[in-house]
């Protein structure tokens, strides 16, 4: 490559990269991580961020309309789900150094208040709909569905009568997250929100 191409290959990669995006409103400089030299010719390097290419077939099944409503619950419940993943690892580290079934009963209920503080006015303004993506979420994230999760906290029976209220209003605390299958535009969706693109 001939060094006047190497430079203007260089400046088109530079003006690519600093141009203001309409959607986000925002400059984006990517930084400089140092230099490289081809054939005499000193190039900044740089490490750009991946931009995933998804199909667009879900366009054929989900309206527009359906879509802005996926996007509008994940990013409300994906920080949630991300939580719950986070404390359920701090409980599966804290419950076997807790000595007795005491102790660790009433550890489980303080982090059970501490949650219910801190969502209960953000649950209670959620529609169905959210939370079903929210119980999906959770699954995908902690491994375990929310009445797995609900059982082997609070008991079977806890379990049972909540499994019972979500069926009553249409949801389902055993149901799966399936990234190949029907959650395939939610899984695009939370790598686009993890990339800040969302």
């Amino acid at each position: 490559m001939s060094p006047i191409k190497a430079f203007l290959l260089t400046f088109a990669l530079f003006l690519t990269c600093s141009v203001e995006t309409s959607a986000q409103s925002r400059v984006i400089v990517p930084p400089v991580y140092g230099y490289v030299v081809i054939e005499g010719d000193t190039l900044a390097a740089m490490r750009l961020a991946t931009i995933p290419v998804y199909s667009s077939r879900w366009r054929k099944r989900v309206s527009l309309r359906k879509y802005e409503r996926l996007v509008r619950a994940v990013k409300l419940v994906y920080p949630m789900a991300r939580e719950a993943q986070e404390r359920l690892a701090i409980m599966e580290d804290t419950l076997p150094k807790l000595a007795t079934k005491k102790e660790q009963s009433d550890y489980v209920k303080q982090v059970e208040r501490d949650i219910k503080a801190k969502y209960t006015p953000i649950l209670k303004k959620m529609s169905m709909y959210q939370g079903m993506v929210l119980i999906k979420l959770i699954d995908r994230q902690t491994g375990s569905s929310s009445y797995e999760l609900v059982q082997e906290f609070r008991g079977r029976f806890a379990a049972f009568f909540w499994q019972g209220i979500a069926k009553l209003f249409g949801g389902d605390l055993k149901a799966e997250y399936d990234p190949l299958g029907d959650d395939a535009l939610l899984e695009q969706l939370i790598e686009l929100y993890e990339l800040g693109l969302l």
